[in-house]
């Protein structure tokens, strides 16, 4: 299998991302994390450029990050400087950083209006930066900006610009769609007229997302002959972002018959997508290809029908390939197909017996009064086992009550009285909150918890509340979604109602039912364990 050498500028085009900081440490974290998956370079940006970038290539340097070389970032010297006098030149040569890589001007508009300086000098800044560099014994990485804008506008110097940073002694030449706006069959022309005019050069391809073609744009590049990807996790970066390499990584792996990461890594694609996106504070994309939740999940009924016959049906991998998983969705489109599955998955057989059409009819009535199971997992378990007969109540709810009293210095209080019936007792319990749910909540562990243990370890984690027939105002039917944790797993319970305290409490008692039966499922497993 031929190799094609991953690229990976999270650490300085990502952070170009509106809203995207991270500390050092954070980015350091991510930097061993890229060399454990087997990224072949790690661009860190800037090294003088601010202290941030000084203090991570001075933490940088003291770690070992195996076979992963870590590029400085820099731009070729300044118009009527020489190289070897050019201060930020000489500071990228005395980085510790094996490799460099440079990025120059290619499109007369930025020749004349930007660096203001003719062609003939143009060229002289390129081959003269690149020599300097691979004389201090630097691998040098020539970033070639705009080059798909100048190929368009005037071919030959566009191409004269790579062969001078060729000449030079460049050890890649990286063509750079700097503005995202060229398309895959233009990328493909001008990578494979490079590629005649410099036969023995190695090239790189550098992609944006602003015509949505940044993925497709560098996978038509590698088949003119790129053979280094740059890009960066999840896509992140300015604009619309850079080409997402955790979609390009797999279809050059799976699909194109390339050697990317190591062959035991690949696995390992998921958790990096979501570890990149969690240290930055970012929500992970459910829909991303090949790492989003839903990247196989499953909901139309004819869909799941087709699955259980043959996964290759409507899967175009196998997911646990990058170390995703299959789902099944279930809602009103489902068959009877899909709730065999679901339960299958929730370690429930209904492959025997007449349960499934009672289960079936009672799901669509309910996703009509405006349910939504496929985002509440919990809620649809405990369906299942209340119509199959075998569901057992946390408790016996008698009654509750909820104040909210406002006073004239605009101070607001809510307090919850409970009385319920568990293990054949009566128990009533009073909790304070800073709304009615919180009050139950606070009230219903005051009640169980001396007699649950596992509840101190669930908590709430999202509140979602929806309006489902905007047109009947305050009397509309509102539907709740909880999220909760136990540190281990986050699941969903709903709720519906024309009242949101009763929608919230029936989503709060499905969502701590399936928590405690979880928490003891757990402890009976590591028990049966040991």
């Amino acid at each position: 299998m031929e190799s094609i050498f991953l690229y990976d500028t999270t650490l300085r085009d990502g952070l170009q991302r509106e809203g995207m900081s991270l500390s050092v440490d954070e980015q350091v974290a991510i930097a061993r994390r890229l060399a454990e998956i087997g990224m072949h370079y790690i661009e860190a940006g800037f090294p003088m450029s601010n202290p941030k970038h000084a203090e991570m290539f001075n933490a940088l340097e003291g770690i070992d990050l195996g076979s992963t070389k870590i590029a400085a970032f820099g731009m070729t010297r300044r118009k009527g400087v020489a190289a070897a006098d050019d201060p930020a030149l000489i500071g990228l040569a005395d980085c510790y950083a094996p490799v460099i890589t440079i990025v120059g001007k290619t499109w007369d508009l930025h020749i004349e209006k930007v660096i203001k300086v003719d062609r003939a000098e143009n060229l002289r800044m390129i081959e003269e930066s690149v020599a300097f560099l691979v004389g201090q014994g630097k691998e040098v990485v020539y970033d070639a900006e705009h080059f798909f804008d100048a190929f368009d506008a005037h071919r030959d110097y566009a191409v004269e610009c790579l062969l001078a940073a060729a000449d030079a002694g460049a050890h890649w030449i990286t063509v750079c769609d700097t503005n995202g706006a060229t398309l895959p069959h233009d990328i493909a022309h001008a990578v494979r007229t490079v590629r005649s005019a410099l036969p023995g050069v190695a090239l790189g391809i550098h992609t944006h997302n602003d015509a949505d073609c940044g993925v497709a744009n560098s996978l038509a590049a590698v088949v003119e002959g790129a053979r280094m990807v740059q890009g960066t996790v999840n896509g992140y970066g300015e604009r619309c972002g850079n080409a997402n390499l955790v979609s390009i990584i797999p279809s050059l792996s799976l699909k194109m018959g390339f050697a990317t990461l190591p062959d035991d890594r690949l696995v390992e694609l998921t958790a990096l997508s979501h570890y990149v996106a969690e240290t930055a504070n970012l929500q992970p994309d459910n829909w991303a290809p090949y790492v989003g939740r839903n990247a196989f999940a499953h909901k139309g009924g004819m869909h799941v029908a087709g699955m259980l016959a043959d996964e290759r049906t409507f899967e175009h991998i196998d997911p646990t390939a990058v170390g995703n998983e299959r789902h099944v969705l279930v809602s009103e489109l489902s068959g009877r197909g899909t709730i065999v599955a679901k339960a299958h998955e929730m370690g429930i057989d209904l492959s025997e017996g007449d349960d499934v059409p009672r289960i079936l009819a009672r799901l669509k009535d309910l996703e009509h009064r405006g349910y939504h199971f496929e985002v509440a997992d919990a809620s649809f378990e405990l369906l299942i086992e209340r119509e199959i007969g075998v569901y057992r109540p946390l408790f016996t709810l008698e009654r509750f009550r909820v104040v909210t009293e406002k006073v004239a210095d605009g101070r607001v209080s809510t307090e919850a009285t409970i009385a319920l019936v568990h293990d054949g007792e009566r128990v009533e319990a009073t909790g304070l909150g800073n709304g009615p749910i919180n009050a139950l909540d606070t009230a219903l562990r005051a009640a169980l918890e001396p007699r649950v243990p596992e509840l101190a370890q669930i908590e709430l984690v999202n509140f979602k509340v929806r309006i489902l027939d905007e047109d009947k105002g305050t009397g509309a039917t509102t539907r709740v979604l909880l999220d909760s944790s136990d540190g281990d797993e986050t699941w969903g319970a709903l709720g519906v109602s024309h009242n949101v305290i009763e929608a919230s409490w029936d989503a709060l008692i499905d969502s701590l039912a399936y928590g405690v039966r979880r928490r003891a499922r757990q402890a009976a497993k590591t028990g049966s364990a040991s």
